[in-house]
């Protein structure tokens, strides 16, 4: 560096106070997460837990009595997904929420799903009936397609076939036990052995 180039660093800055402190703070904040983080946390954990204040009594988007219903996860294979929609498998267990106030529905609906994925029983039946006499009309069809696809447990749903109620009941295919896929990879890993 020349003198020129140090003499025109020095006139560049001649008006810049030095700083009083050249420590850095360190934050006295806790390290853990916000209280809207874990906020936020204890929601998504209620609400995968099948907590009934997220299958809400609030609002709800109606749907005509004769609409069919279709919800599948990501993941659940199309072929799967259209065996179930044309009734091919076997039903583990019925549930007939006909003639039931929405709280006692959305209660009853909650038990029976927890229920069935207890007991490993994977393909269910929930008659909701089509709602045509209903004001307004469809509502607890409405509803409970709306709270099913909200439970962690519930993979798809569709409409029935004729022959299990039509568009009155659905079909649901649930995720499979803890006690089931431990069963399977140790079924697997026999036959690899």
């Amino acid at each position: 560096m020349t003198e020129d180039d140090t003499a025109l660093f020095h006139e560049q800055f001649s008006d810049v106070k030095p700083l009083a402190q050249n420590q850095a703070q360190l934050s006295t904040k806790p390290s853990g997460p916000s209280l809207a983080q874990q906020a936020r946390r204890l929601a998504a954990s209620e609400m995968s837990s099948g907590n009934t204040e997220y299958l809400s009594l609030d609002h709800v988007n109606l749907i005509h009595p004769d609409d069919f219903v279709a919800y599948k996860k990501d993941g659940v294979q199309d072929g799967v997904f259209k065996k179930m929609r044309l009734g091919k498998y076997a039903l583990d267990a019925r549930l007939d929420l006909h003639q039931h106030r929405l709280e006692q529905a959305r209660i009853e609906l909650l038990r029976f799903v927890e229920e069935c994925q207890r007991l490993s029983l994977r393909c269910l039946l929930i008659v909701h009936g089509k709602g045509h006499k209903s004001k307004p009309p469809a509502l607890l069809k409405s509803y409970v397609s709306q709270w099913l696809p909200q439970l962690s447990q519930v993979l798809a749903i569709h409409s029935a076939q004729a022959q299990d109620g039509g568009t009155g009941a659905l079909y649901v295919l649930l995720k499979k036990s803890d006690s089931k896929k431990l069963e399977n990879r140790e079924r697997h890993a026999r036959r690899l052995a």
